[in-house]
């Protein structure tokens, strides 16, 4: 990005990035900028696809509230703030920028594809207006082509990328961009623009259950949510895999939407990483796959809609009414396997999957009922609070064996004993399948293989109040060898 010359408006075109502090794009229009106005635009392109009652656009619009607040605060003007538009983002934004007369739009940088051709389109349009648009990194540490190997080409595998990666990592990536000095360029609203923040009624949504699951919103619920697990981090590397347990960061959705800086979170791993903590360690490492799926999208955006490898998409997926029917069991939790149902259930009540269920509830689609992984793709994109095009696709592919440094194609996950080693006594199971709850800690993993005394005593009738097993894991294994054996084959070919 070229740096730009000093205007006199600006427009800040907040979208990932739902903050005030540590916000690269709103420091960089103030700072090039003699007057700034701030804007949100509800994007009917997207909101259009979606169901009318959607815990993310709840969260976006809480948040928002409390960012068009915040700006209100920074600058010390009761009539700034954020101006809210329900439009095509495409046809507003050049709209808004020339009732503004504003000479530059700035705004932080969206490499999925569909954000690519939308501003694309935008800079076209704000170009004939004589207006400039700018770009610039804030949702990640490394973007793009900036992590290489030595060879000037983008890593397809993880650990080579990650040595790279720590090795290059330095202060000046990690600066937080600070725009509480230049807060008094942010400008007043025209009369027309301060309106608050609409209600969800008023851009067609329902209320949903994000305030019941207390799901914290905005940067002040993202901050909190960090506090809180920095008392916990240094256990992170023992505690992640056990759903039960209250290991994981929660901040997901809080990183989708941009409501914690990304770089806040690094320099917090960083520092406890130096200081002997492996937990620190293992979540950095976490953080650092982030930017990794991020930079495989961006180098290879065939991913979105085929195999990372080619020749996986020579798979022949189960299809057809069965396929449909096994497909609507798993999504909605009748499998029979209680981990992968509780797993599922989780997803469909809160919009969070723990990040282990997610391998395991994605395996078992894949591998043990033989559905093509862009189908669980598809529904997690529609489920998940904190969805993210490259991240979910990176682990649906990462499952299916077709990915970027992907687990083996003959590595299937036993959800049996995943349940067992993960969820030893249960406690997971029992909160999503309370009519399991009975059940020994043996036999809640693998309720078919109990004795019938054991079930009528915990009151479990299989077939009535909790399904028979789908499919035998050990017969869908040997059927899903053989399915990938095309994969095997095409390998062999090429050497």
């Amino acid at each position: 990005m070229n740096m730009p010359q000093n205007f006199d408006t600006g427009l800040m075109w907040f979208r990932r990035d739902l903050r005030v502090n540590d916000n690269a794009a709103l420091q960089l229009a103030l700072s090039q900028c003699r007057q700034v106005h701030c804007v949100f635009i509800f994007d009917t392109a997207i909101l259009n696809t979606l169901p009318r009652a959607d815990r993310r656009v709840e969260f976006i619009r809480e948040s928002l509230v409390e960012l068009d607040a915040a700006l209100r605060q920074l600058s010390g003007k009761p009539a700034a703030g954020l101006i809210v538009r329900h439009a095509l983002a495409s046809d507003e934004l050049p709209r808004l920028a020339a009732r503004l007369k504003v000479q530059a739009v700035f705004a932080a940088r969206d490499d999925e594809p569909q954000a690519l051709a939308r501003d694309e389109a935008v800079r076209e349009a704000l170009a004939q207006a004589g207006c400039t648009f700018f770009t610039c990194k804030d949702q990640v540490i490394f973007e793009g082509r900036e992590i290489l190997t030595q060879s000037g080409t983008p890593y397809g595998v993880f650990t080579p990328y990650k040595n790279n990666w720590l090795q290059r990592v330095a202060p000046e990536h990690l600066v937080n961009h600070d725009s509480a000095p230049l807060a008094p360029r942010l400008s007043e609203r025209p009369p027309e623009c301060q309106r608050p923040v609409p209600g969800l009624g008023e851009i067609g949504f329902e209320p949903t259950n994000l305030a019941s699951l207390k799901i914290p919103t905005g940067e002040r619920g993202g901050q909190a949510l960090l506090a809180a697990f920095f008392e916990r981090m240094d256990d992170y590397h023992a505690t992640r895999d056990f759903p039960a347990v209250k290991g994981p960061s929660y901040l997901g959705v809080h990183l989708r939407f941009g409501t914690v800086p990304i770089r806040q979170l690094v320099s917090l791993a960083l520092l406890r990483q130096a200081a002997g903590s492996a937990g620190a360690a293992v979540w950095l490492s976490e953080l650092v796959w982030r930017d990794f799926y991020f930079a495989i999208l961006t180098n290879f955006p065939h991913v979105a809609h085929q195999s990372f490898k080619p020749e996986y998409d020579a798979i022949q997926w189960e299809s057809g009414p069965h396929a449909e029917a096994l497909f609507a069991a798993w999504c909605e939790g009748r499998t029979g396997y209680p981990l992968v149902d509780a797993a599922m259930a989780q997803l469909n009540q809160t919009g969070y999957m723990h990040n282990r269920l997610r391998m395991v509830a994605g395996s078992f689609l894949v591998k043990d009922l033989g559905i093509d992984w862009r189908w669980g793709e598809r529904y997690f994109a529609e489920q998940l609070n904190d969805f993210d095009l490259s991240a979910n696709n990176g682990g649906w592919q990462w499952v299916a064996s077709s990915g970027c440094d992907a687990q083996p194609y003959f590595r299937i996950f036993n959800p049996i004993s995943q349940s067992e080693k993960f969820d030893p006594q249960g406690k997971f199971i029992c909160r999503y399948l309370p009519q399991l709850a009975r059940l020994s800690d043996k036999a809640i993993h693998a309720p078919w293989a109990a004795k019938p005394l054991e079930l009528q005593t915990a009151g479990v009738v299989l077939g009535q109040n909790y399904p028979h097993p789908i499919v035998a894991h050990d017969v869908a294994r040997t059927k899903t060898l053989q399915r990938y054996a095309v994969v095997k084959k095409a390998m062999m070919d090429v050497r």
